[in-house]
């Protein structure tokens, strides 16, 4: 199983982070671009399986799968936003999600005193761990192709 890239917007759609590990195709657009086209894509999916769901949307949307990616998301309740592209075999990327959120994002990020919250994320450690932490998982792997 190979995970591709790393998206984390705030509450307001803001790029805090990006990372990538074994993505092999550029989208053409840049970065802030792409991101803007992600949340977007994002915003409609969720609102659209709030109107259409049979049942209450309280988990609401978590991933679709395409034949080549699957897009995995997860939500925390201050809005927070992880969206995380994997290959289409990745299992349990749930709880890869919320271990992300608890043991990275909150020890690395809401703990650092030089971070303010709405701004994007740049520190070395926080960088650090998360790379440690992704290549670690069960789903990471180098995809050869």
């Amino acid at each position: 199983m190979t995970i591709y890239h790393l998206y984390i917007f705030d509450k307001l759609g803001t790029m805090m982070y990006y990372a990538e590990w074994n993505r092999t195709k550029k989208s053409g657009v840049s970065r802030e671009e792409e991101a803007k086209l992600t949340y977007g894509m994002l915003f409609s999916i969720k609102s659209f399986v709030s109107k259409i769901s049979p049942h209450d949307p309280r988990e609401g949307f978590l991933f679709y799968k395409t034949n080549r990616y699957a897009l995995h998301y997860m939500e925390t309740p201050s809005g927070l936003k992880f969206v995380l592209y994997t290959d289409t075999a990745a299992l349990n990327v749930k709880e890869l999600l919320q271990q992300l959120y608890s043991k990275i994002w909150v020890e690395y990020v809401v703990r650092d005193p030089l971070w303010s919250p709405g701004t994007p994320v740049t520190s070395e450690l926080f960088q650090t761990k998360l790379d440690e932490f992704i290549k670690q998982s069960a789903l990471y792997s180098i995809r050869n192709i």
